[in-house]
């Protein structure tokens, strides 16, 4: 059987790797993986400045998605596996050129303890009212797909979508809680309000559920307990994500990859595909599409017009991140934590900050500060015009502002600056979203061979992209003929 992979993202090399172990296990399996661009990794991109780790994209990983993990065990880099440093975790929300500490008990967007929700400047005084008659919600049954910030707003007030649920969703997703599918992005939240009404009641009856499974999973009184590794919500390579890349790229057929290279056209024949790139034909049984959703949608559209159609119609934000790295002597003291949020309201160009060196502990020498600044997203996608220069510049004015001249002080200037820009890289899962890729199942269903794996579909983390791809690759090689279920 032979495989065509198109795109070399986290996704498209995942299932390289799966086709390649495949292949050494004696299945009789060929592969070929395209990508347009001279370099593998998608929107992985890292490096080491004065024994400090830049990463241009994506910094980390979901702990508890197992997929990435596992990848990394399987590459040699279990060693490398480096938690968050959550003992120091705190986050802020700009509010005024202020910086506005999360209240304790916060359980992502929703308010467990009144003590810390009722003293907090994060709300006005009719926010916490309401957020405290939020308990008493009835419940409600299941209906149509909605926006977050509908569901935020109906609980608990505007105020809180914008200064809380559009700030993290950002974050996370680089989009507008306003277009963010609640039923795809927080489908616990929509079960627990139409269990409980109110998500306060049904946050706090999660937590206590789990809670009652820890205790139940302790060992009997004189049994030792097995020593628990360290684990925090994030994990990432101490030497970078972009090991994880290499160590793909070391265990696949180099012969069989297929540098800057576009694929240009897409044919379904009777025996299977078409894939046309460099002005040169292939034949293959099946097709990976590894690659953005809009592209897949260019070149399905001739292969069918629906499918196209669909896969073009998924919204995807851009994105740009700053890495600055600082000699500490020349700042002031950093607040605590990992760093900050800014809300849309307040007109900035950032829409985060994360000090690098405090929340992953090792990858950043002890005299050097790293702070990472995230621009543009759906709201401010203008700013990628912008040229480095004026993008550092506007993220030192700003950091002046919202953390005061006394801790970046003018004096103060970046050791290194590094700008990385990321076009239509991520997907966002707008209201509708399920009920898309329902339709785009069944439309895949009708043409065997067809895969797609990538953010687009079924989660947007590096861990669901591993997932996807190599869930892909496995479906392929294990059926000996072209599959008929898209990954």
């Amino acid at each position: 059987m032979r495989i065509a992979i198109i795109g070399a993202g986290i996704a498209g090399l995942s299932a390289a790797y799966e086709l390649e172990k495949s292949r050494s296990a004696g299945a009789p399996v060929e592969y070929a993986l395209f990508e347009s661009r001279a370099r593998l990794g998608g929107s992985i991109a890292s490096q080491v400045v004065n024994d400090a780790v830049i990463e241009g994209g994506p910094d980390s990983f979901i702990s508890e998605k197992p997929a990435a993990a596992e990848l990394c065990r399987e590459l040699g880099l279990g060693d490398q596996l480096t938690p968050s440093n959550d003992a120091d975790r705190k986050t802020y929300i700009v509010v005024h050129n202020r910086l506005v500490p999360l209240p304790d008990g916060l359980m992502f967007l929703v308010p467990t303890k009144l003590v810390p929700t009722a003293l907090t400047p994060l709300f006005s005084l009719q926010t916490k009212i309401r957020m405290a008659l939020e308990l008493l919600h009835p419940p409600r049954p299941a209906g149509e797909d909605e926006s977050v910030a509908a569901l935020v707003e109906r609980h608990f007030g505007s105020e809180a979508v914008d200064r809380l649920a559009d700030p993290l969703l950002s974050g996370i997703y680089g989009g507008d809680a306003a277009q963010l599918s609640a039923r795809t992005v927080l489908p616990r939240l929509v079960e627990m309000e139409t269990q409980y009404g109110s998500l306060t009641r049904g946050m706090l009856a999660a937590h206590q559920q789990m809670r009652t499974k820890m205790n139940a999973a302790k060992p009997a009184p004189g049994v030792a307990a097995k020593p628990a590794g360290p684990r925090g919500i994030f994990t990432t390579l101490r030497g970078g994500l972009q090991q994880m890349v290499d160590a793909l790229e070391a265990r696949i057929n180099p012969a069989w990859v297929r540098r800057s290279t576009a694929v240009s056209a897409l044919e379904k024949t009777a025996t299977g595909w078409r894939v046309t790139a460099n002005g040169t034909a292939e034949e293959f049984d099946a097709v990976i599409f590894a690659s953005p959703a809009w592209a897949a949608g260019a070149l399905l559209e001739p292969v069918d017009a629906v499918l196209g159609e669909e896969l073009r119609g998924i919204p995807y934000s851009s994105s740009i991140t700053v890495n600055l790295v600082y000699d500490e002597n020349q700042l002031g003291s950093l607040p605590e934590g990992f760093g900050f949020l800014v809300p849309v309201s307040e007109g900035r160009s950032m829409l985060a900050c994360t000090f690098v060196h405090r929340k992953f502990l090792g990858r950043t020498p002890p005299s050097k500060a790293v702070l990472r600044a995230f621009l543009g997203g759906m709201k401010n996608e203008a700013l990628l015009t912008e040229p480095d220069d004026k993008l550092v510049a506007a993220v030192e004015r700003e950091l002046r502002e919202i953390l005061g001249t006394r801790t970046m002080p003018a004096r103060a200037k970046p050791e290194f600056a590094q700008v990385a820009r990321w076009q239509r890289a991520m997907a966002q899962y707008a209201v509708g979203h399920q009920e898309r890729m329902a339709r785009i199942r069944a439309r895949v269903a009708t043409l065997p061979g067809l895969k797609l794996a990538g953010n687009a579909y079924d989660g947007i983390g590096i861990p669901d992209c591993i997932r996807l791809g190599r869930g892909a690759a496995r479906e392929l090689a294990e059926s000996g003929r072209p599959a008929d279920v898209s990954g």
